[in-house]
């Protein structure tokens, strides 16, 4: 392993635990909360990394009934978060391309603008370690487009993940009846 990799390994374990401390609010959390990672390219390619809360459409106060996701508390055509409690954060080693639009190297809070018809968008914020969404929305880096497919089989627990692709990486945000994905390559 090089040296420069080992740095960033450590600067991002780091960054992590610093993250998951400092970023907890006196009122608690009331989803679970998951980190998902992968090393695009191999083992040893550039990791990027996605810290998040986990609801499930089952609603945690009472009486928990069920409630419709998309276009009721995900609302279409509104910048909202991705998850819940601390907002979504993204860390990449390096920059990311996402078609034409580079997500230069560093830490993101991540939220979706959805449309129910329309193109909707994946966004990255420079107003990172907030609760929920920015709201800020001049600190966008980029907003890209993310591509809505329909699960096999309906989703009660919102999950996200990062995978590699036979040319880079994707994103994919799975919960209800939809899956959302946004493809992109690693820049050098």
């Amino acid at each position: 392993m090089s040296h420069l990799t080992k740095i960033a390994l450590l600067t991002t374990s780091v960054l992590l635990g610093a993250l998951s401390l400092g970023a907890q609010p006196a009122t608690g959390r009331v989803s679970p909360h998951e980190t998902v990672s992968a090393a695009i390219g191999g083992f040893s390619g550039p990791r990027v990394t996605i810290i998040y809360g986990r609801p499930y459409s089952k609603n945690p106060r009472p009486p928990g009934e069920i409630r419709r996701i998309f276009g009721n508390l995900v609302p279409w055509n509104q910048a909202d978060r991705m998850g819940a409690d601390e907002a979504t954060t993204l860390i990449t080693q390096k920059p990311l391309l996402f078609g034409t639009t580079t997500i230069p190297a560093g830490t993101y809070t991540l939220y979706w603008v959805l449309s129910e018809t329309g193109d909707s968008k994946l966004a990255f914020s420079r107003n990172v370690g907030k609760w929920g969404i920015p709201v800020d929305e001049t600190a966008d880096v980029a907003r890209v487009n993310f591509r809505k497919s329909e699960l096999p089989a309906p989703l009660d627990q919102l999950t996200l993940a990062v995978e590699n692709t036979p040319t880079g990486g994707v994103i994919k945000v799975s919960w209800e009846k939809f899956q959302y994905a946004a493809e992109f390559t690693v820049k050098e």
